[in-house]
């Protein structure tokens, strides 16, 4: 059990935590969420011990192992099966099999664990850590947005493991999906403390939204309490006959707890502008083909088109060459063979994942938004800046202090000012936190365009695309279908190895599906029917709020947690058809 107690911890004149308490016990899987900036990296360096606390106290059980993702170490063995077997407890050292099933499970073959470590890429090191982590079995393990180094099939399986962790872990990620599968409990770092509930972030989000709007009436109704008697002193503090009455009014405002009115956070605001299009394709590719080496074709007979609304996912595992193949159709590469054919009003705005090391260190946030449409006025491209997060004088710094997600959002400005038809976005959500994802998902949906994304968020997928084009087998190819249709059709190969999944004829495929559509449905509808009621009960605890009415507040928070847990069920049974 790890338990903090009356934290505070401030770097210049930012207050990151003030008297913040909580508890991890036995068991628990936490999602740790909060805005970029919020302190979610600094707590984990406090529990850690990396970081002193400015005052309170962090304490654990005794013999209380922690374990973090490191993002960079020093390898000394000379394999990555032998660097991966480190982690494993003294007693356990010949249990090297349980290593070779995790390194599998996060991309490594058989050939790649007999291979030296500084072979691979900074992505697969980090998984070379995590193994090694996971291996060792800490009490409490500590992960900081783990699936930035993994593909769309690592990050699954990982997913299966950490909802079979036996121990205590704390994760932060930007992929609500990811982490509310995993997770028993979800944690936000709120106003300089930690609110905590059992259950998934949307629940503790409506909590809070609850929480606030109950706090802010009764603060607005307080508020005009504290007028009017302030009001009836005034007008009567001179009669002698209405002494007392003045007497016990100043007592009772003096006995009057002062409420703050809350502070509002600011909120990303993504609009990518558009560039008409009447045309029927943007873009056509036939039989494209590449390789960096000729005798190892990456991409090989590839040929797809992009409507002019269309929303493409390329998926797969990492080194396959998704990432290639959105740099050939944003003219950086040209294929080895084959045509890329663009209408002559087909106009790119691209992200790519070296796109941000291409930002100018020295210049401002202000001047590289600017620099990328110059026919963009001022008050424009201020209104960018804001739109970004970055409003006022955070506008004026420099690239070069700026943290990765706060570079990804000054990339994101960049290409949003600039009017497109097509947009390339090579893992866009990366450094992001996730209420910056869930704006990002809401701008693409509303895009007047075509979008074509690189992604392992599942999330992602199923929110925004209606084709794909997956990296498997000998060669990548189109999937007529949304991703939840290619899971049940054609699947990830790997995960058919291991589990021994069967595919299913058409026929087949069509009648569980149309029984599984009927089921959603009914339980869309039970879930609307109660979700009515829900915000009628709220409204009601709002009124008796007000007049102080504690026996229907009572009354109506024990029907709203019936009602909760019930919505709670219907949720569980939707997300287990998913």
């Amino acid at each position: 059990m790890l338990q903090v107690s009356n934290i505070c911890k401030s770097y210049g004149g930012q207050t990151l935590f003030d008297e913040g308490n909580f508890v991890v016990n036995p068991g628990e899987r936490i999602g740790l969420v909060g805005r970029n900036g919020s302190g979610k990296s600094t707590l984990f360096k406090l529990i850690l011990e990396e970081d002193p606390l400015d005052s309170g106290e962090i304490t654990t059980t005794r013999g209380y192992k922690i374990g973090r993702l490191a993002q960079h170490l020093k390898f000394t063995e000379k394999t990555v099966l032998a660097e991966a077997c480190l982690g494993l407890p003294e007693d356990r050292l010949h249990e090297e099999y349980r290593a070779e099933i995790i390194l599998e499970g996060l991309g490594f073959s058989e050939e790649d664990r007999g291979r030296s470590p500084a072979e691979f890429s900074g992505g697969f090191q980090i998984r070379i850590n995590l193994a090694r982590l996971l291996l060792s079995e800490p009490n409490l393990l500590l992960l900081d947005e783990p699936t930035n180094y993994l593909d769309i099939v690592s990050a699954r399986w990982l997913a299966g493991m950490l909802q079979d962790w036996p121990n205590e872990l704390m994760i932060v990620t930007h992929d609500r999906a990811f982490m509310d599968s995993v997770t028993t409990h979800t944690m936000l770092i709120y106003r300089g403390n930690f609110k905590k509930i059992s259950g998934s972030s949307i629940k503790l989000f409506e909590t809070i939204a609850i929480e606030e709007e109950v706090y802010e009436k009764t603060r607005q109704n307080d508020e005009k309490k504290r007028k009017d008697m302030e009001k009836f002193i005034n007008r009567f503090r001179a009669q002698a006959g209405r002494a007392s009455m003045v007497q016990s009014r100043i007592k009772a405002l003096g006995r009057m707890e002062q409420k703050d009115q809350l502070t509002t956070e600011d909120t990303l605001d993504f609009y990518f502008t558009t560039k008409p299009f009447n045309g029927k394709f943007l873009l056509e590719a036939e039989d494209i083909s590449f390789g960096y080496d000729p005798s190892l074709q990456l991409i090989k007979d590839l040929t797809f088109s992009v409507g002019k609304n269309d929303r493409i996912g390329i998926i797969g595992k990492n080194g396959r060459g998704k990432s290639t193949l959105l740099k050939i159709l944003a003219g950086e590469l040209k294929p080895n063979t084959g045509t890329c054919n663009f209408s002559t009003n087909t106009s790119i705005a691209y992200f790519g994942q070296t796109n941000i090391d291409r930002l100018s260190e020295n210049l401002t946030v202000e001047e590289e938004i600017a620099q990328a449409n110059p026919d963009a006025n001022y008050t424009r491209v201020r209104g960018i800046c804001g739109t970004m997060m970055f409003s006022g004088s955070d506008a004026l710094k420099k690239v070069k202090v700026l943290s990765g997600g706060e570079r990804s959002r000054v990339l994101l400005g960049k290409i949003s000012t600039v009017p497109s038809n097509l947009l390339l976005l090579d893992e866009p959500t990366n450094h992001l936190d996730m209420d910056s994802v869930d704006a990002l998902k809401d701008a693409l949906l509303d895009y007047d365009g075509g979008v074509i994304v690189v992604t392992h968020e599942e999330s992602m997928l199923r929110a925004l695309c209606t084709r794909l084009i997956v990296f498997q087998g000998d060669k990548p190819f189109v999937f007529e279908g949304d991703y939840d249709d290619f899971l049940s059709r054609v699947g990830w190969e790997d995960e058919s190895f291991q589990t021994g999944t069967k595919k299913t004829s058409s026929k087949s495929i069509n009648t569980e599906k149309q029984a599984f559509d009927k089921e959603v449905k009914n339980l869309e509808k039970q879930m609307s029917k109660l979700e009515a009621q829900q915000t009628t009960m709220e409204k009601q605890l709002i009124a008796a709020s007000e007049r102080g009415d504690s026996a229907q507040i009572t009354e109506l928070a024990r029907s709203l947690t019936k009602i909760e847990k019930e919505l709670e069920d219907i949720l569980a049974r939707l997300v287990s058809k998913s």
